[in-house]
């Protein structure tokens, strides 16, 4: 028979809550994207992000960059400014596909 867990009782520990926090540990330094670029328009922030300058490895390194930066903020980024950076990882996502199938049509 199993026991049940009073109302008072401690739950034990998540595991789901310890893995959710990764991104808080990360510390790699290898890009640098222009200060403040994550509090602009969407446009913006993908046409910024695509440029070899920012993201000298291609379109694949600026949407990491985009997604860090969405997983760093977790619940502290606001509603609309969740949308926006949303947003501009469909418009970047969007640049691989035009890119990827230019590719493909070129070969």
């Amino acid at each position: 028979m199993t026991s049940r867990r009073s109302s008072t009782e401690a739950a034990p520990p998540s595991k789901a809550k310890s893995r959710k926090r990764w991104v808080a540990k990360v510390t790699t330094d290898s890009t640098h994207p222009p200060a403040g670029l994550f509090t602009k328009d969407a446009a913006s922030i993908a046409r910024t992000l695509a440029s070899r300058k920012v993201s000298p490895k291609g379109l694949g390194s600026g949407m990491r960059m985009l997604t860090y930066f969405i997983n760093r903020g977790g619940k502290n980024l606001t509603a609309a400014r969740r949308r926006e950076l949303e947003k501009a990882k469909k418009l970047l996502s969007q640049r691989i596909t035009r890119q990827r199938n230019a590719k493909a049509a070129s070969h």
